[in-house]
């Protein structure tokens, strides 16, 4: 079986997706629909996500599952540390383990309810990201990739701490990371720089939200404690309550920043899609990594 590693080892641009376990069947529906219009297209890996505290837990396993016995896809499922105890997080591995996924993402995650709150560990639970790398690498032949921040982690008090505990997370055994929702290629460029210049060469994929709507971004922002930089309040200010102007422009600033990351050597990208397949096949098209011409009739 393929692991992320082989595949972002493919050579050549590329591309993975993200998406989110849904709420109710409709959502599953939506969300297959949207996995069957990308899987043609053979991206690098498709990762699912799991909801603070492990609210969507089961729904993860389950949709993961599926998609590496149903699809050719390449599945990573998302892991977090919070409200777990250190037995729950075994019995989930293998969970995973169980239904053919050997690619995680381990995240320490956020407090539920109040991403600002400070962390605190469950009773036998685990502290940091580093921790539950290491776990996973114990259970079993997994890939392990964790979350890397261009500004920097909320929690960090300055980036060179930041860049301390990203190295420590990659040194624990991971074997690749992916970065928040990116508003600028310069800030993957100069964190990609900083791991390098830490002596560490393992894969860095740029994460990439198309704007769709700009009130969602700015809350999504937020909630990650990122900035939104000037030049983009600029931009998307005159159209905020446009919805569809806003989107054709989130559109177009995404393929202006993807553009920039190829053209400095930049192999593999990775979409939010908040499990629509429009907005990542617009962009797929005018990069040239597809010569797919479906999305005329994708789900908006």
């Amino acid at each position: 079986m393929e692991t992320v590693i082989d595949r972002l080892s493919a050579g050549g641009a590329q591309f993975s997706v993200e998406f989110f376990p849904p709420k109710d069947d409709a959502g599953e529906i939506q969300l297959w629909r949207t996995i069957r219009e990308l899987e043609p297209l053979r991206p690098a890996f498709v990762s699912v996500t799991y909801g603070a505290g492990g609210s969507s837990r089961d729904r993860t396993i389950r949709i993961t599952g599926r998609i590496a016995t149903e699809t050719t896809l390449v599945p990573i499922a998302h892991l977090t540390a919070v409200n777990h105890t250190v037995a729950e997080l075994r019995h989930v591995i293998g969970s995973y383990a169980s239904v053919g996924v050997r690619n995680i993402l381990a995240l320490r995650g956020d407090m539920p309810g109040d991403v600002t709150a400070k962390y605190q560990a469950a009773e036998g639970g685990l502290k940091y990201a580093s921790d539950l790398v290491r776990l996973a690498k114990s259970l079993g032949d997994f890939t392990v990739g964790v979350a890397a921040f261009p500004e920097m982690h909320p929690e960090s008090v300055d980036q060179e701490s930041d860049m301390r505990y990203l190295v420590e997370k990659l040194n624990a055994g991971a074997d690749f990371a992916t970065t928040q929702m990116l508003f600028s290629a310069t800030d993957y460029l100069r964190l990609r720089d900083r791991l390098r210049a830490a002596g560490v060469n393992k894969p860095l994929v740029p994460g990439i939200m198309p704007i769709a709507s700009w009130k969602g971004i700015a809350r999504q922002a937020l909630m990650a404690g990122q900035q939104v930089p000037q030049a983009v309040i600029d931009r998307f200010s005159p159209i905020a309550d446009d919805p569809e102007a806003t989107r054709a422009e989130g559109v177009q600033f995404a393929i202006e920043m993807c553009r920039q990351l190829l053209a400095e050597g930049v192999p593999t990208l990775h979409f939010y899609t908040m499990n629509k397949s429009r907005a990542t096949l617009e962009i797929l098209e005018a990069l040239g990594i597809t010569r797919a011409r479906s999305f005329a009739a994708a789900t908006p």
